[in-house]
């Protein structure tokens, strides 16, 4: 956990360079995990797969605000309460994905919102902020989703694809060297994977209206070559 801790902590502040530098935590086989991970992510991870999704979403979201939030709400500091939070939202993840997609959106207007009304202010900033955000978050649910998912799945490929390249050295440090073209680079991939997945493969719900269409189409064959069989007709 410490360690994940100190590489989320890069996440934390505005820190291209600490952000890509994460690769170098992880070995061979995980860089392959995030990978095939991150190309899933990509191509149907706003679908039924955001509920695995959600819950390490809320969990890194309780590592990563928790300490941000106590600070700027001036809330006393419990040891081990972003652990904690952690665990909450990973459940809450699982179980309400949606509730996910409320928070992801609306603690970062929140915070933006609180961060314009000023320290002295900044609950009457956060609080509006954070509600009308979750609420759009909320009602928009498939379509942050995606982007969530996109955005996630794009970082966690070209991550995994540094660590699982790590062993070429010269290469792989050149292009980590170079932390933008790495966001670029995952920036694309996310355009892409949203794109693909909002314009080309269907939502949840009319994968389902066809699957059913599908099963219908089955039963009216079965029952007219039952009753072709019946009456004779070739």
């Amino acid at each position: 956990m410490e360690g994940l801790l100190q590489a989320l902590g890069a996440y934390q502040t505005f820190n291209p360079t600490g952000w890509v530098a994460v690769y170098r935590m992880l070995p061979m086989w995980a860089g392959i995990v995030c990978c095939v991970a991150g190309v899933t992510l990509l191509v149907a991870g706003g679908g039924k797969l955001f509920r695995v999704l959600a819950g390490p979403i809320g969990a890194v979201l309780g590592l990563l605000w928790t300490p941000v939030l106590v600070m700027k709400l001036g809330l006393p500091d419990v040891a081990k309460m972003a652990t904690i939070a952690a665990a909450v939202l990973m459940a809450l993840g699982f179980l309400l994905p949606t509730a996910i997609t409320f928070l992801g959106v609306g603690v970062p207007l929140g915070l933006l919102a609180g961060q314009i009304a000023g320290q002295q202010d900044f609950l009457l900033g956060f609080a509006p902020g954070f509600i009308i955000g979750g609420l759009v978050g909320a009602m928009l649910q498939r379509p942050v989703a995606v982007l969530v998912a996109s955005a996630v799945g794009a970082w966690m490929f070209v991550i995994g694809a540094l660590a699982a390249l790590h062993q070429v050295g010269g290469v792989v440090q050149a292009v980590a060297s170079k932390p933008w073209g790495v966001i670029i680079a995952a920036g694309l991939f996310a355009v892409a994977g949203a794109v693909y997945q909002l314009a080309v493969r269907p939502s949840p719900e009319e994968a389902d209206k066809l699957r059913a269409e599908r099963e219908r189409l089955k039963v009216r064959q079965a029952e007219q070559h039952a009753l072709e069989k019946r009456w004779g007709v070739k």
